[in-house]
């Protein structure tokens, strides 16, 4: 049983440690094998003979099916590998976080030009249990 991780109470938030690297292994082989245009010509004939080279959980598996992007993080996969199967869709990197924050496109870029996501709602979820016993 891996180790308890402070980091673990950030709400939200997937961290890519040595943990999820082994846990992801599969899933970020198939990813980045997505560089090469052989690659992606042969996974777009057929998405799911194409995974089949790749031994990943089923969750994983369905997850790359159904490009559920924040489930890949959550499952292990790398942010900058997961945003090859991005890009094989033909998402860039601001339209991937704008999907992921579930902010779309517009709303995420004009945020970010803004400044930022207030630090508001995205400290250590403790913080806010505590809150509540006041």
């Amino acid at each position: 049983m891996p180790l308890k991780k402070d980091y673990e109470d950030i709400p939200g938030t997937f961290i890519f440690d040595a943990d999820k690297g082994r846990e992801g292994y599969q899933l970020n082989q198939f990813c980045i094998s997505l560089r090469l245009q052989k690659n992606r010509d042969t996974f777009g004939e057929n998405e799911e003979a194409y995974l089949d080279n790749y031994k990943m959980t089923a969750e994983q598996r369905q997850a790359v099916l159904d490009r559920d992007w924040n489930r890949l993080l959550e499952l292990g996969g790398n942010i900058y590998y997961t945003s090859k199967l991005a890009a094989n869709d033909g998402i860039n990197f601001q339209q991937l976080a704008g999907l992921m924050t579930g902010m779309g496109n517009e709303a995420y870029r004009a945020m970010m030009v803004a400044g930022g996501r207030s630090p508001e709602g995205n400290r250590y979820q403790s913080e806010w249990d505590e809150k509540g016993d006041e």
